[in-house]
């Protein structure tokens, strides 16, 4: 089960957002709004990305690597090695 099983319909809420988001950007290109205004929005759709990415991470956090740590062993060390180097993918971005 995935670690946000408990939130999905709050995360697939967001997504959702998210998309009406990038298709509201697409439809300012296409109506040729003004460069500032189009790039406010995707400032603004970054951060519900990030938001939502936040959240994600909360939860695999809170659940995988927590249960994984309980069980302890070679699990506990992939859990934590993989949650690393999810923080580190959205560090760099």
């Amino acid at each position: 089960m995935a670690g946000y099983q408990t939130h999905r319909d709050g995360i697939i809420r967001r997504l959702r957002r998210i998309e009406g988001q990038v298709r509201g950007l697409q439809r300012m290109v296409e109506e040729e709004t003004y460069c500032i205004e189009v790039l406010t929005q995707v400032a603004a759709t970054n951060a519900a990305l990030q938001s939502c990415a936040l959240a994600l991470l909360d939860e695999h956090l809170a659940y995988c690597v927590t249960e994984a740590i309980v069980e302890g062993g070679e699990q506990a060390r992939s859990k934590v090695s993989e949650a690393s180097k999810a923080i580190a993918r959205l560090v760099r971005t």
